[in-house]
């Protein structure tokens, strides 16, 4: 499903945020990126989508070679992923229903198809009787329960989350955390960038540490370890 082979990205000629990092996911894995602030972890995410390209090195995600994807390519393979960001980034002039809602009408989806799949997905994640909420109404767990509807709304087969419990307190980081399993369960594969160590170590999935733009560790049901 997603593959990285020998990918650096250097900044400014000199400064490396990733050195020779290589890993696979497979279809249907839960996989955390672990490393504290700095250590690698969004630019690895931001390379997935994208919104960045390796210096050096391949990036594979499903049937695209996401390093030679042109601009113009974009949006349609952004419709392969779901993306979940710490900041929520909900519109806050529109109601919960309207914010999922969007992200169809953006790919050019028909209203009746739209009308269908929203209360869906907004059922899925908890939300239904929230659906004529605006952002400013809803806790921050309902925010981002929100953007993961936002994110699944197109049927992905990957979902990448960079951080998407650093704004929430404990007991709504594990009802996210819970809804991410979920999904997995559906079937979908998750790649959850994270600092917490206890959602790390309480997930006991695998998980990738990296440190310094290095892969120092990856192992099956890992734990939160850095020296």
């Amino acid at each position: 499903m997603v593959n990285l082979q020998n990918v650096s990205k250097i900044y400014n000629h000199n400064t490396a945020a990733l050195e020779d990092v290589s890993f696979e996911v497979k279809m249907g894995e839960f996989v955390s990126l672990a490393g504290r602030s700095g250590a690698g972890k969004s630019t690895v995410l931001k390379l997935l989508i994208g919104e960045d390209k390796p210096t050096r090195g391949r990036i594979f995600l499903g049937q695209f070679e996401v390093n030679k994807i042109r601009d113009k390519e974009l949006p349609a393979f952004r419709r392969h992923i779901g993306v979940v960001f710490q900041d929520f980034r909900l519109l806050p002039t529109k109601k919960a229903y309207e914010n999922v809602a969007f992200a169809l009408e953006v790919a050019g989806r028909p209203q009746r198809e739209i009308q269908e799949l929203v209360p869906q997905i907004l059922d899925m994640v908890g939300l239904s009787d929230k659906m004529n909420n605006f952002p400013h109404e809803l806790s921050g767990g309902e925010k981002q329960r929100v953007a993961i509807a936002r994110a699944m709304v197109h049927r992905p087969e990957v979902i990448i989350a960079d951080e998407p419990t650093g704004n929430l307190d404990p007991l709504h980081t594990w009802d996210i955390i819970g809804l991410l399993k979920k999904i997995n369960q559906l079937g979908t594969t998750v790649i959850l960038a994270t600092h917490d160590r206890e959602v790390i170590n309480g997930l006991e999935k695998r998980v990738i540490t990296l440190d310094q733009g290095r892969v120092i560790r990856d192992e099956e049901k890992g734990k939160y370890i850095l020296i």
